[in-house]
């Protein structure tokens, strides 16, 4: 299966240093710091120096390889979205978070990419062959080990055999973007995020990449599977995550990540957080309506279904750029919405609702309902300017043919500045509105 790492994208920072720093995180609690992956206070730079709206497009152009990964999150037998042996294909979302993160003992610093869709970690370790020169130092950490091939948990991520007589380490391959792969052995170390230290945490620890698509920090899942910092956390957190994504623009701000039901907000309307056996790590929600100003469009029931079977109906995703809803959902909001826009419209990129950014002043808003809230999107959430200014485009879009289930995906983009409240434990999903920034 082919897909390229991009979009919603996390890196997983700790600092000792006590200075003032504008890209620090908080000292008065132990919130984890989210920032813009292309910000200041990241250490990932794009590929070539361009406007901000630029750098959304280009990674929302890589959406539907994400969607295709979702897609394809059929249940295994073993767990949910298992690290497989050479084919099963790992995705990466790419907006980034910016977080407190030590491995070992003592800890050392490391980027790890935080994916609501995925169950598993890995990170590059020293001695890889074609990793970056960012890597974890086994050697150096007194509470670091490997897995035995024989364990539970080398099943859980499709391990090598074992050989016939003998222990042997659990070593696994993955495949990525299609044109790349890497090789990791299974190992446990202590995880430290602010205060918290978590032994034994179990992730792939990376030896050989071939190809350009892997990128050079690790993973750390926040799915719902066995090898999730959920399910290794154990009580500690109790099942229960949040975070608020600062926008695309904010430089030298940073949203947070809560771990915990310590912090969270006592006043948030809830919906309820369903599960599907089809695809049981993704995080489902029951979208009833959308609404473009006063007018609720009409849109086939199907189209909002939440199926078990067969894995259709929405999702919550942060590795996603553009929210994409399916084609006859987002035809309904573009006819309402070309009502109250004066053509032309034209196409950029994948957005194919863009007109002159004079008419946005004669928008109406874009509301998504669920059942028990609505989500009213400002307007920051809802279009985006082109770098000259002179055009804006609606910045959702429809999903990509290849996605093979009716499946609508609510991206980070539109989430932006909302916090979004994971309470698996209760099965159920927060939102609201807050200045991320």
């Amino acid at each position: 299966m082919d897909f390229t790492a991009t979009l919603l994208f996390f890196a997983l920072f700790i600092s000792s240093i006590q200075a003032v720093d504008p890209c620090g995180s908080r000292p008065q609690n132990k919130d984890l710091s989210v920032i813009p992956i292309y910000g200041k206070c990241s250490p990932f730079k794009p590929p070539k120096p361009e406007s901000w709206v630029d750098t959304v497009i280009n990674m929302a152009s890589k959406d539907p390889a994400r969607l295709k990964y979702l897609s394809s999150l059929v249940a295994q037998k073993t767990t949910a979205v298992p690290i497989a042996s050479g084919q099963q294909v790992l995705s990466i979302g790419n907006y980034v978070v910016k977080v407190k993160l030590k491995l070992g003992t003592p800890g050392q610093v490391i980027f790890m990419v935080l994916d609501t869709s995925n169950n598993v970690a890995w990170v590059p370790c020293s001695g890889c062959t074609g990793c970056s020169a960012t890597t974890f130092l086994p050697s150096a950490s007194s509470s670091y080990g490997s897995l035995d091939c024989s364990l539970p948990q080398c099943n859980q991520v499709h391990g090598l055999s074992c050989p016939a007589t003998g222990a042997a380490a659990c070593f696994f391959n993955q495949s990525y973007g299609g044109d790349s792969s890497f090789s990791a052995n299974l190992a446990q170390d202590s995880l430290t995020l602010t205060n918290d230290v978590i032994p034994n945490f179990a992730f792939g620890c990376i030896n050989s990449i071939s190809g350009n698509s892997i990128p050079p920090q690790g993973l750390l899942g926040m799915g719902r599977g066995p090898m999730s910092l959920l399910s290794q956390s154990g009580s500690l957190y109790k099942s229960v995550f949040s975070y608020c994504l600062p926008s695309f623009k904010s430089n030298y701000f940073s949203g947070s990540l809560i771990l915990g039901p310590a912090g969270q907000p006592k006043n948030i309307r809830t919906t309820p957080l369903l599960k599907s056996p089809h695809r049981p790590s993704l995080y489902y929600v029951n979208l009833t309506g959308v609404s473009v100003g006063r007018v609720r469009v009409p849109i086939p029931p199907e189209c909002l279904a939440f199926n078990p079977n067969t894995g259709a109906g929405t999702i919550i995703d942060s590795g996603t750029v553009v929210t994409r809803f399916v084609q006859p959902l987002y035809e309904a909001i573009r006819n309402e919405l070309v009502k109250h826009v004066k053509g032309p419209f034209s196409t950029i990129g994948l957005f194919d609702t863009c007109f002159e950014a004079k008419a946005e002043v004669e928008l109406p808003s874009l509301t998504l309902h669920f059942e028990g809230l609505s989500m009213k999107l400002p307007m920051e959430n809802t279009f985006l300017h082109t770098s000259a200014g002179s055009h804006a485009c609606l910045a959702i879009a429809p999903a990509p043919n290849n996605v093979n289930a009716a499946m609508n995906v609510i991206a980070n983009l539109q989430q932006q500045n909302h916090r979004i409240l994971f309470d698996v434990a209760n099965s159920r999903l927060g939102i609201a509105r807050e200045a991320c920034n």
